[in-house]
C-alpha cells in the first residue's frame, strides 16, 4: 500500500539518504516499516535564513495495517497516492488526405509536433531558423560582430527563444500534461532531477542537445523538419485551410494539408502582419515591458540565504518581486541566477534584451527583467496590431540610444534613481552584448515605464537587501516578455472562420513559458487528432 506524505522537512546538511528515517520519525514508526519511499517533489524553504531547509513530498510504502493506523492520525499532512493511469487520448475518423503542418520548432512546436509523431501521423514541420548547431555559431557571431541574422539568432531556430534562456521549467498552470512535458524532457537528456524539483531548470547549455534529441526523436517517428522554410501564406477552401505556402531559398512553394498548427513564438512580426492581412480574426493583448537588472551573485545569494550563502546544495538564489505603480503592476521577470543579459533581437533597427543561464548558475551577475504592464490605455484597443507597434518603437528607440550595431543603453541603478545620465560603470560588469553605451535609460523608455520601473527598484530594494545598490546596472529594453497579440481560436482549438487552422503557444497569446507553450501544443495537437483517423 503506499501513503503521500508532505512537507517533510530536511536539514540543509543532512544528506538525501537519510530521507527514510526523517519519514520513520514523522509517521512515528520504525524505518522498518517503510518498505518502499520515491520522491515526488522537492522545494527549498529558505523564509528563515537561520534555518534553511529542503521540503520533501515523497510516497511510502506500508503495509495495510500500517497505512491504516497512519490514515486515523490527523498531525501529519499524509494522504492515500492515488492510482496512476495514463491519460486517454481520443481519435477522430475523418481520413487524413493530406500532411499536418506544424509551423515552428519551439516549444509549442516540439510537442506538438512530438505528439503528432508518437501517434502515427507524421507531421511536416516548417522552421523558418537554422537547426541548433548552426544556429548557435549564428547567435555566438551576433554576440560577437552586431551583425544580425535575421532567420537564425536568439529568437528563431530550432527550439525557439527559450534554447537561450534560464531553461526554467516551472509553471503555474494545473494541467496534467505539464508533468508529462517535464518527464519527456528527461527522456532527451535533460536532467532526471527536474522531476521532482519544485523549480526546475535545465541551462541553455543543455537545453541546446535536449531539443535536438527531441526533433531527432520525431524524425524517427516519421516526421519530417524543413529548416530555413517559412510560412509565407496559406490558402482557403471556402471557410477551410486547403494549403500553405513556404518560402525558402528554392523558393515559393504551396503545401496542400489537411490542418496547420501555428507555433510561432512572438517575435514574428511578420507572421502577425501576414495573418492580419488575411483577415484572420486576432486581438491586441497587453503585455509587460521594461529593462532587465544586474546584480552581483554573490550579493543576491547572501540577500536571499544569509550566512549560508555558497552552501553547495544551495547553488545561486531567485527572487521573484512584485509592486504597483501609478495603478499597474511592476514586478520582477525570468530571473536568470548566476547568468547573463543577451541580445534577443530578431529585426534590423532594434535593440531587445533578455537573460539567459547555463545549467551550473555560476556566472558572475545575476539577472532579472524589471518590467511594467502595458495596456490599451497606451496602445489603444481598436487594431490588433496597436501592441505590436508600440513594441517595435520601444525597441527602435533602445537602438537609437544605443548607437547602433545593437550596442543597449545601459544606466546604473543610481544614477536612474537620481533622474541623471551614467558616464560609467563601477562594481557590477555589464554583461550583455555585443556591449552597451552608459547613458540615461529613463529617456528610453515612456513616462509610465519610467517611472513604474524606478519605483520597482525602490520598493524591491526594501524587500532585498541590494536591490537597489548604487552599482547595479540596468539595460534596455526587455520588451518580449509575452505576445502583443492573441490569435482567436474556438473550444476547438481553430481559427473562427478557418477549419484546419490551430494557432497554439506563446505566439499565439496562449502561454507565457516553456512548459506552458508545450503543453498548449500538445493540446492543440489532440484537438487535430480528435478530428481526424490515425493514418
Amino acid at each position: 500500500m503506499a501513503l503521500i506524505l508532505s512537507e517533510l522537512k530536511l536539514p540543509l546538511n543532512a544528506e538525501e539518504s537519510s530521507l527514510k528515517e526523517f519519514a520513520a520519525r514523522a509517521l512515528a514508526m520504525p524505518e522498518s516499516a517503510i518498505h518502499t519511499l520515491r520522491i515526488n517533489r522537492i522545494s527549498l524553504d529558505a523564509r528563515k535564513k537561520e534555518d534553511i531547509c529542503f521540503t520533501y513530498t515523497v510516497t511510502v510504502g506500508l503495509s495495510e495495517k500500517d497505512e491504516a493506523r497512519v490514515l486515523r492520525r490527523s498531525a501529519i499532512r499524509i494522504a492515500r497516492a492515488p492510482e496512476e493511469s495514463p491519460r486517454q487520448l481520443s481519435f477522430g475518423s475523418e481520413p487524413l488526405k493530406a500532411p499536418i503542418v506544424v509551423v515552428g520548432l519551439g516549444p509549442a512546436g516540439i510537442f506538438a509536433a512530438y505528439q503528432l509523431a508518437k501517434n502515427g501521423y507524421r507531421p511536416l514541420v516548417l522552421e523558418r531558423g537554422r537547426e541548433v548547431d548552426a544556429r548557435k555559431t549564428d547567435v555566438a557571431r551576433f554576440w560577437k560582430t552586431g551583425v544580425l541574422d535575421e532567420a537564425s539568432n536568439a529568437v528563431f531556430g530550432e527550439g525557439g527563444a527559450g534554447t537561450f534562456s534560464d531553461g526554467k521549467l516551472t509553471t503555474r498552470i494545473k494541467d496534467a500534461r505539464a508533468q508529462e512535458v517535464v518527464s519527456i524532457f528527461a527522456e532527451h537528456g535533460a536532467p532526471e532531477e527536474i522531476k521532482t524539483m519544485a523549480k526546475p531548470h535545465i541551462g541553455t547549455d543543455k537545453l541546446v542537445q535536449v531539443v535536438k534529441n527531441l526533433r531527432l526523436a520525431i524524425l524517427r517517428m516519421g516526421g519530417e523538419v524543413r529548416f530555413e522554410t517559412r510560412l509565407a501564406g496559406f490558402e482557403r477552401n471556402g471557410d477551410a485551410l486547403s494549403a500553405v505556402y513556404a518560402q525558402s531559398a528554392a523558393g515559393r512553394e504551396r503545401i496542400p494539408c489537411a490542418a496547420c498548427i501555428l507555433a510561432t513564438g512572438h517575435g514574428a512580426s511578420d507572421t502577425y502582419r501576414m495573418l492580419a492581412e488575411s483577415g484572420l480574426l486576432m486581438q491586441a493583448k497587453p503585455f509587460a515591458a521594461g529593462v532587465r537588472i544586474e546584480h552581483p551573485r554573490e550579493l543576491i545569494d547572501r540577500s536571499q540565504f544569509g550566512a549560508f550563502a555558497g552552501h553547495p546544495r544551495l547553488g545561486a538564489a531567485e527572487y521573484h518581486l512584485a509592486d504597483q505603480s501609478g495603478g499597474r503592476g511592476v514586478y520582477t521577470f525570468c530571473m536568470c541566477p548566476g547568468g547573463s543579459v543577451v541580445a534577443c533581437a530578431s529585426e534590423q533597427g532594434g535593440v531587445v534584451t533578455n537573460g539567459m543561464s547555463c545549467y551550473a548558475r555560476n556566472g558572475e551577475n545575476s539577472n532579472a527583467a524589471v518590467v511594467v504592464q502595458v495596456d490599451a490605455r497606451d496602445y489603444g484597443a481598436a487594431d490588433p496590431l496597436a501592441g505590436l507597434r508600440f513594441r517595435e518603437a520601444l525597441e527602435r528607440e533602445a537602438f537609437r540610444r544605443g548607437g547602433g550595431g545593437f550596442i543597449a543603453p545601459a544606466s546604473q541603478v543610481g544614477d536612474y534613481l537620481a533622474g541623471r545620465a551614467s558616464s560609467g560603470f563601477g562594481a557590477v560588469r555589464p554583461t550583455y552584448a555585443p556591449g552597451v553605451r552608459a547613458t540615461d535609460v529613463a529617456a528610453c523608455l515612456p513616462g509610465f515605464m519610467a517611472v513604474g520601473v524606478r519605483d520597482g527598484i525602490l520598493a524591491f530594494g526594501r524587500r532585498l537587501k541590494g536591490f537597489d545598490m548604487a552599482d547595479a546596472v540596468i539595460t534596455a529594453v526587455e520588451s518580449r516578455t509575452s505576445a502583443p497579440v492573441r490569435i482567436v481560436r474556438n473550444e476547438n482549438g481553430e481559427a473562427p472562420g478557418l477549419s484546419g487552422f490551430y494557432p497554439a503557444g506563446e505566439g499565439a497569446g496562449y502561454a507565457g513559458g516553456i512548459v506552458s507553450a508545450a503543453v498548449d501544443g500538445m493540446r492543440t495537437a489532440e484537438h487535430v487528432m480528435e478530428r481526424f483517423a490515425r493514418p
